[in-house]
């Protein structure tokens, strides 16, 4: 019977195509350890830093995944996001990559230059037409990809000249 209530649950997640579900058995169902306890641990520790949410046709980032304090990759790419990312972003202080690609963006939020941590944004094939001078606070970029956009020259070259040298843009 338990197994026929796991199947009932999980079924939907694997067919809907959600990329991170770990089934975690009640306390009624945790007499015995199971034998895979510490694979199931690491699978949630690495859930925990890495949230894939590409192609699930949002409109918006879930409010749920601001409240994950120890996500470091975050992939919202092939979505339907419009406007700007919540600013509710610089919650994820520990964040290194932000793949936001293959959007309908029109903005990114100041609040994104607060992730000091980040090494990777790719803001590629959006209709960005501003990019926030906060973008040059990001003193840890190793890659900006702001190719497919429409934003101001002048814009890019004010982040740039408060960027580390070495960051490549992808433009």
């Amino acid at each position: 019977m338990k197994y026929i209530s796991f199947l009932i649950i999980i079924i939907p997640f694997i067919l809907g195509g959600c990329s991170s579900f770990i089934y975690t058995p009640n306390d009624s169902q945790t007499n015995n350890e199971a034998p895979n306890s510490e694979i199931q641990n690491n699978e949630s520790k690495t859930l925990d830093i890495s949230l894939n949410l590409s192609g699930q046709n949002l409109d918006k980032i879930p409010n749920d995944v601001f409240s994950r304090a120890s996500l470091e990759e975050l992939d919202v790419s092939n979505n339907n996001l419009t406007g700007a990312i919540q600013a509710e972003i610089r919650q994820l202080s520990k964040l290194t990559i932000l793949n936001a690609s293959n959007n309908q963006m029109t903005g990114v939020p100041a609040e994104i230059g607060q992730l000091q941590n980040l090494e990777i944004l790719d803001l590629s094939n959006n209709n960005l037409t501003g990019l926030p001078y906060e973008l040059g606070n990001l003193k840890n970029l190793k890659t900006l990809n702001i190719s497919g956009n429409n934003y101001s020259e002048q814009d890019l070259q004010i982040i740039i000249d408060n960027l580390p040298d070495n960051v490549n843009i992808i433009k």
